[in-house]
């Protein structure tokens, strides 16, 4: 794999294309499955997750998990400054596309969440690595939403966790300074601990 990560992104995408409706969802339900092992995502109040597109892994097992549980669920608001706010998604909420046509929860702004206000955030990827670097669309719109985690003992509050296919796995992805490494990866096959050893219990 070339390490390059205009290629990398442009290969993953292109995979994840062309899996069946069929293999979206079996993978679906398996990375719910992987995030039952993680014990935050069992009992936090405040998860945020992302509304699939372009094949990102779907999240409404993740979600019916979470209302069963009476567990509230928050999505992305993209604001004007490139940063990202979270709005509770409600059960029969409306919902609006933003100028990227990702739909966002009809919301009040003093509603919205900050970053540091969540416990635990479930983060879309193109490619990832087991030390917890993470690949993205290019926006920036995490790495710069939680910046504040940048030189932070991990793993803290919020906790990332990135979800994503197993085969978007890479052996190792170049380091940037902006880059906020995640916690743990949850793919349809494990739940991936990337922390370092010296910080588990």
């Amino acid at each position: 794999m070339v390490d390059d990560p205009v290629s990398i992104r442009a290969k993953m995408r292109e995979q994840r294309a062309r899996l069946t409706p069929a293999e979206r969802i079996a993978a679906a339900s398996a990375v719910a499955a992987s995030l039952e092992q993680l014990p935050e995502f069992l009992v936090d109040p405040r998860i945020a997750g992302y509304w699939a597109i372009g094949g990102e892994v779907p999240l409404h097992a993740v979600v019916a998990q979470l209302r069963t549980r009476e567990q509230p669920y928050f999505l992305p608001i993209v604001m004007s400054d490139r940063t990202l706010r979270f709005a509770a998604l409600k059960p029969g909420a409306q919902v609006t596309p933003n100028r990227y046509g990702i739909p966002e929860p009809e919301h009040a702004s003093a509603d919205l969440l900050a970053p540091r206000q969540l416990n635990l955030v479930l983060v879309p990827l193109t490619a990832f690595d087991r030390s917890g670097r993470r690949l993205g669309m290019g926006g920036g719109y995490y790495d710069r939403s939680f910046a504040f985690l940048r030189g932070v003992s991990r793993p803290a509050q919020p906790l990332l966790v990135g979800i994503g296919y197993a085969f978007q796995e890479v052996a190792t992805l170049p380091a940037q300074d902006w880059d906020i490494a995640l916690d743990f990866i949850a793919t349809e096959k494990e739940l991936i601990d990337c922390t370092p050893p010296e910080s588990r219990p």
